[in-house]
């Protein structure tokens, strides 16, 4: 129908209404395929990077070979200038310096590195019934059921008394073992079966399944387990008390992989939040800034944010000082001025559980970035309220860049809600924002990404760091 048979009204409605479409009918084939493209890479990084030092690990390489260098404080930095800071090798900050002077402000966009898991307690090792396990303590808010009768890894790094670092990963490689967490037959399961869901596997019930063959001496008790710290001390030079000083933990292992005949989504433990930190990464390596450009990437999101490697610590503080104190410029002077965007994940409505979503609210997959006003629950407790001044500054800026984006909320009113580092940071007086992918199954072991909202997670980090 052309504009000219129209109607009155239908032409007002075109004016006045919101009309978002899924990206997938909308985008042209060659967007299309940029975003299929750019996600290629993104898998073998999110296969690869399941903990916070694994994602530093990665990543330091990948920013040296661009050219970043480590921050000296006191340095002055001229414009283009590219520096990065390793915190405690667990949380990581780096910039690009802007054409704009300091005092001006920075365009920050900060994501979370951390993940839900499985944590192994600080005497983690045993033997019952002659099997060798691992006790662990579930890291970050899980549904415990979905973790049993799957395999996992064991990630992490053990430091002993001495100070020597092992770094260990189990799990990945064909030809490597795997470790898991029993689940009761349904044929015996009736006392388990009448539990409540969140009871079907209790907290002391994940335990990992490690081995099962004896050390082959009569002479001794707890063959089993003699047989495993045997192999440790063979394979990692450790014993029993090196566990008191240890990071180790269990994540589903295997890679990422493609989701529905069309490919369209991508199924990968850890999508929530290293979706949106791999987005900035590749934003700020893509942009010339005019504001200082800055990335930060935060451990402990899923437990409260809190510790020397959390958003709720001083490091983007202390940073801003640093950074200023060469021009004299105080560090609340840079932040006062400075804009964020916290870029979390949302929750993406699932056909399946429509109920938990007020639809006119939910976001959607394949509909772009969720921008959220908002986070918190119930009467908006415990959130960041962005400002409507800097909201239609996000609008515009988007907008500009064609990136697709969306507005949504973490489910009903009253249904439960979330929240992001978004708090911490606005609480520097710092404008800040939410803006990040919807994600299916968030928290579980497999979550499940839109590919073209992946993709429009860089454009968005990008387009915010080119910000004039």
């Amino acid at each position: 129908m052309s504009e000219k048979e129209k109607s009155a009204g239908q032409l007002l409605k075109e004016k006045l209404f919101r009309s978002p479409k899924n990206a997938g009918s909308t985008l042209s084939e060659e967007e299309l395929k940029a975003a299929f493209d750019y996600c290629e890479p993104y898998k073998e990084f999110i296969s690869t990077c399941k903990t916070e030092r694994e994602f530093i690990d990665w990543v330091i390489p990948v920013l040296e070979k661009e050219g970043f260098v480590p921050f000296e404080a006191g340095k002055k930095y001229v414009a283009g200038d590219k520096i990065y800071i390793n915190n405690r090798n667990k949380a990581f900050m780096f910039a690009k310096i802007g054409r704009k002077p300091i005092e001006e402000g920075m365009h920050i966009a900060a994501a979370h590195i951390d993940s839900p898991r499985l944590d192994l307690k600080p005497n983690p090792l045993y033997e019952d019934q002659e099997l060798a396990l691992f006790k662990t303590h579930y890291y970050g808010g899980i549904k415990r059921y979905q973790w049993t009768a799957m395999p996992l890894a064991l990630h992490g790094v053990i430091v002993k008394k001495d100070g020597t670092s092992v770094t260990v990963t189990v799990g990945e490689q064909d030809n490597e073992p795997v470790f898991c967490v029993s689940d009761l037959l349904p044929h015996l399961a009736k006392e388990q079966n009448e539990r409540k869901l969140g009871d079907g596997i209790k907290g002391e019930e994940l335990n990992i399944i490690i081995g099962s063959m004896p050390f082959r001496d009569d002479e001794v008790s707890e063959k089993v387990k003699l047989n495993i710290a045997s192999i440790l001390f063979e394979k990692y030079g450790i014993v029993e008390e090196d566990f008191q000083s240890a990071e180790l933990t269990m994540v589903p292992a295997g890679k990422a992989r493609d989701i529905g005949f069309d490919r369209g989504l991508i199924g990968a433990y850890g999508h929530d939040d290293r979706v949106c930190a791999y987005g900035e990464l590749t934003g700020i390596l893509a942009s010339d800034p005019e504001y200082t450009a800055v990335a930060c990437f935060a451990d402990k999101e899923e437990t409260g944010s809190d510790g020397p490697t959390g958003m709720n610590s001083k490091m983007l503080a202390y940073f801003a000082e640093d950074l200023g104190r060469p021009y004299g410029v105080p560090g609340h002077v840079i932040l006062e001025n400075s804009k964020c965007i916290s870029a979390d994940v949302n929750a993406a409505l699932d056909p399946t559980f429509p109920q938990v979503h007020e639809k006119m609210n939910a976001a959607f997959l394949n509909y772009g970035i969720v921008v959220t006003k908002y986070t918190g629950s119930g009467g908006k407790y415990s959130t960041n309220d962005c400002p409507a001044e800097f909201c239609a500054e996000v609008r515009d800026i988007f907008d500009g860049a064609e990136v697709v984006w969306q507005t949504g909320e973490l489910g009903k009113v009253n249904e439960g809600g979330g929240g992001t580092v978004a708090k911490y940071i606005s609480r520097l007086e710092v404008d800040t924002i939410d803006v990040g992918v919807p994600l299916l199954s968030m928290h579980a072991p497999m979550e499940l990404a839109a590919k073209i909202d992946i993709y429009m997670m860089h454009k968005a980090s990008e387009a915010f760091y080119n910000a004039k």
